[in-house]
């Protein structure tokens, strides 16, 4: 089994301001460069070679930790289509979305993006991808990355809460199956001294 050791990005001004990035290239905001040069990678870390989304807040994050990362187009945001740059609270005051629109499932999406179930498929090229590669892996990535990643881990079909939460500023670790197939291993390992 292969091992892959996950996390997101620190914290860019959109995310501060509840604005929806998905494919718009935000780099982290000053508050999100001095909260990751705090962040201490964990003893599962060591000798992992490591990826990373080639957006910015992704890489850069990756930078500050230290790390040489290769690009992985595969683990960039979920696109949101005509919702990203738009704040989640207007877009629910004005009706486009609905007030628990991370309860919708699977096959939810904004109009001109991306499902869940979508993300999952190019998600599955690349864990068959680090499953026949077999070595093991660290990524830097993205929130929607991590939920549909725990979701083809655990089965969670994005109608209810998780069986437990994904915390930002952690790294969650998985096995792969030869074919790919992640499981769960470790979920909120904290990041921060």
């Amino acid at each position: 089994m292969t091992t892959l050791l996950i996390l997101r990005h620190g914290p860019t001004a959109w995310n501060a301001e509840g604005r929806i990035q998905g494919s718009i290239d935000e780099p982290l905001s000053d508050a999100g460069r001095a909260r990751v040069a705090r962040y201490r990678l964990p003893p599962e870390s060591a000798g992992l070679r490591w990826v990373a989304s080639p957006k910015r807040r992704a890489w850069e994050t990756a930078l500050l930790l230290g790390l040489d990362p290769t690009p992985e187009p595969r683990i960039v945001e979920m696109d949101w289509g005509e919702w990203e740059g738009m704040r989640t609270e207007d877009l629910r005051a004005d009706g486009r979305m609905p007030a628990r629109h991370d309860r919708l499932g699977l096959d939810y999406k904004a109009p001109g993006g991306e499902s869940p179930r979508e993300v999952q498929a190019r998600l599955r090229s690349w864990l068959a991808d680090l499953a026949t590669d077999g070595r093991p892996t660290g990524a830097v990535a993205h929130n929607g990355i991590l939920r549909a990643l725990y979701s083809l881990a655990t089965g969670w079909d994005m109608r209810d809460d998780p069986a437990e939460e994904l915390r930002n500023g952690c790294a969650h670790l998985f096995r792969l199956a030869d074919n790919g197939t992640p499981t769960m291993v470790r979920m909120n390992i904290g990041l921060l001294e």
